[in-house]
C-alpha cells in the first residue's frame, strides 16, 4: 500500500520534534489556546504516524479534529481529517478512513482547495483498492492525478501514480501498472523522497512478480527493504518482507517464505497494522501447506481470514476457497503464531 502521509522526517528529527510538539500542545492547553493545541497535536499525530506509533497518532489526530471542529477552523479541520483518514488506512479501519476522507474532501471543496481534494481522493482511492472496488479506485485516483497535474504538484502526482499502479496491477493491466510505478519512482527520485521511492519499488516489484520476472522482482523488493530500513519505516519493512515472502513461495522456497512472513508478522503486530498482519499470516499458512504441514498452515489461514473479513478485504474470498479445497474443519491456532 502507498504510504500517503505527507513529508519525511529522519528518526532523530522525529523524536526531537515530537517532544517539542508535545510540550507545545500541553502549554497551549494550559493557556486555553485551542487553536495552538490543535495545530501542535495535528503535527504531532503526523510525526507519530510516520514513526508507526499508531495508537498515539490516533489519539493526537482525533483530538486535533475535535478541536478544529469546536473552533470552526475549516482548513485545519480538513487537513486533520485527511491525516486521520490516511492513518486509519494503515491500521485497516477502512470504513472510518473513508468517512474521514469523504468529510475532508467536502471541506476542501468548500474551501476551493484543489490540492486538498486531490489528497482526499488519493486516500479514498486507496480505501477502494484495499476493499476490492477497483473501478471506483481507478476513477478516484485518475481524478486526483488530474488535479495534481493541473497544479504542478509532483509529490501528489507521484503518490497518485503509485496508488494507481497498484489498482492496475490488481486488475491485470501489467504494462500500465509498470509504467505508473516507474513514473512514480522517477518523480520520487527527483523530489529526493526516499520513502516514496521505497513504495514505488515495492509496487514495481509486485508487477515484476506477477509477470514472472522474479530476479527483477527480488531486486526491487530488496532495494525497497533497504530504503525502509535506512529510514526506520517499520510499516514499509513489514509490507516489503511480506512481498519477499510471496516471491519466495513462488520460487519454491517455502522455508524462506515462512521466515520472511514471520518477521513481517512480528512488526505488524507490534505497530498494529492489521492488513499487514493478515498478509503475513496468510503467507505463513501458505508456506506451511506447501511444506505439508496442513494443521499449522490452515490454523494460520483461519487467523488471516478473521482479519480479512473484519477489514472487508477481497482476499477473504481467496482464503476461504483455499480452506474449502482442503475440506478442513476449524483448528486451534499454533502458539508460535
Amino acid at each position: 500500500m502507498p504510504a500517503a502521509i505527507s513529508g519525511f522526517l529522519a528518526a532523530r528529527g522525529h523524536w526531537d520534534q515530537s517532544a517539542a510538539l508535545h510540550q507545545t500542545a500541553l502549554a497551549a492547553r494550559q493557556a486555553s489556546d485551542r487553536l495552538g493545541e490543535a495545530d501542535a497535536l495535528a503535527e504531532l499525530g503526523a510525526l507519530q504516524s510516520e514513526a508507526s506509533d499508531y495508537p498515539a497518532a490516533t489519539a493526537s489526530l482525533t483530538r486535533a479534529v475535535a478541536l478544529y471542529h469546536e473552533i470552526d477552523d475549516q482548513p485545519g479541520h480538513a487537513h486533520a481529517l485527511n491525516e486521520l483518514g490516511f492513518l486509519r488506512i494503515l491500521t485497516g479501519d477502512y470504513p472510518a478512513a473513508a468517512a474521514s476522507l469523504q468529510l475532508g474532501r467536502v471541506l476542501f471543496g468548500d474551501l476551493g482547495s484543489r490540492r486538498g481534494q486531490g489528497w482526499a481522493l488519493t486516500g479514498l482511492g486507496v480505501v477502494q483498492q484495499e476493499t476490492g472496488d477497483y473501478p471506483a479506485a481507478a476513477a478516484s485516483l485518475q481524478r486526483a492525478l488530474a488535479l495534481f497535474s493541473d497544479l504542478g504538484d509532483l509529490h501528489g502526482q507521484a503518490q497518485a501514480l503509485n496508488a494507481l499502479g497498484l489498482v492496475q496491477q490488481e486488475t491485470g493491466d501489467y504494462p500500465a501498472a509498470a509504467a505508473s510505478q516507474r513514473q512514480a519512482l522517477a518523480l520520487f527520485g527527483d523530489l529526493g523522497h526516499r520513502r516514496g521511492q521505497g513504495w514505488a519499488l515495492t509496487g514495481l516489484g509486485l508487477v515484476q512478480q506477477q509477470t514472472g520476472d522474479y530476479p527483477s522482482a527480488a531486486a526491487s523488493h530488496q532495494q525497497a527493504l533497504a530504503l525502509f530500513g535506512d529510514l526506520g519505516n517499520r510499516h514499509g519493512q513489514a509490507e516489503t518482507l511480506n512481498r519477499l515472502g510471496e516471491l519466495s513461495l513462488r520460487t519454491s522456497a517455502p522455508g524462506q517464505a515462512r521466515d520472511q512472513h514471520t518477521r513481517a508478522l512480528a512488526i505488524a503486530r507490534d505497530i498494529g497494522a492489521a492488513p499487514v498482519e493478515a498478509r503475513a499470516l496468510d503467507g505463513i499458512g501458505q508456506a506451511h501447506i506447501r511444506d505439508g504441514n496442513l494443521s499449522e498452515g490452515t490454523a494460520c489461514l483461519r487467523l488471516a481470514l478473521t482479519i480479512y473479513q473484519r477489514i472487508n478485504s477481497p482476499s477473504a474470498e481467496r482464503v476461504q476457497e483455499t480452506l474449502r479445497q482442503y475440506a478442513l474443519t476449524p483448528a486451534s491456532p499454533p502458539r508460535s503464531q
